[in-house]
């Protein structure tokens, strides 16, 4: 497979695990259609953006937008972010393709508002770059 296959398999592969399921925290892809029940999810959306190491590397941002019930106030949101924090940020991962993703330890939050295609959800993005890269 390509580059950008392998990528997006291994970043939803990272979501995928029994620590995260156990969060019990609904993740979709990006581009999925249809909405997740009435209650709180997020929804990845991996850009890449620059050259990395070699030709079958990459760099980019992981966005990841939260979305929770509008009214509750801005905690919710935050706790979910420093669960994303614990799992990415500063991390370096060895995935089953045989490539290595890099978080920094700079992510970043911003509030959104209630969500223009649904406003019983109140949606925040979280951001974190990242390195993938298969040493060759």
């Amino acid at each position: 497979m390509g580059k950008y296959t392998n990528l997006d398999n291994d970043i939803y592969a990272l979501f995928g695990t029994t620590a995260w399921r156990a969060e019990r925290i609904k993740t979709l892809p990006s581009n999925f259609i249809g909405m997740a029940e009435v209650g709180e999810f997020i929804r990845i959306s991996i850009i890449p953006s620059g050259k990395g190491l070699n030709h079958r590397s990459v760099s980019g941002i992981l966005m990841i937008d939260i979305f929770t019930q509008a009214g509750d106030g801005p905690k919710r949101p935050s706790v979910i972010a420093d669960l994303l924090d614990s799992y990415l940020s500063g991390k370096s991962i060895s995935t089953n393709s045989g490539t290595t993703i890099q978080f920094p330890e700079s992510s970043a939050l911003d509030h959104k508002g209630t969500d223009k295609d649904n406003p019983t959800l109140y949606r925040v993005a979280y951001t974190i770059p990242f390195n993938y890269f298969e040493v060759l």
